[in-house]
């Protein structure tokens, strides 16, 4: 059954720019990943915090062996790229949402 990966993220609003640009890479790049089958983003319209900018990421899997797959061969790769460039200046909360049939 396919699944929604969601990364909601808060950054600081010096480094919005560039963060912009860096995450449209970093969803490129997590979408050639196995078992990834789309991806949508979003600028948060009542960020919670004065100063900051925040997005919303939901990736679409195939599947929770897709999800697994990542988080065991992918993620610690992934998540360290943003966290080295941007060290101090973010904070990413992760969940997972999986899809109940209406009624």
């Amino acid at each position: 059954m396919p699944l929604i990966y969601e990364v909601n993220l808060h950054v600081d609003a010096a480094i919005a720019g560039e963060y912009h640009d860096w995450l449209a890479r970093h969803i490129g790049e997590m979408l050639v990943l196995p078992g990834f089958t789309g991806a949508r983003w979003f600028e948060v319209a009542d960020p919670s915090a004065e100063g900051e900018v925040a997005f919303c990421c939901q990736y679409e899997l195939a599947d929770q062996a897709a999800l697994d797959g990542y988080f065991r061969d992918h993620a610690e790769r992934m998540r360290a790229d943003g966290a080295r460039r941007f060290e101090g200046r973010f904070r990413a909360s992760r969940r997972v949402l999986r899809p109940l049939p209406p009624g």
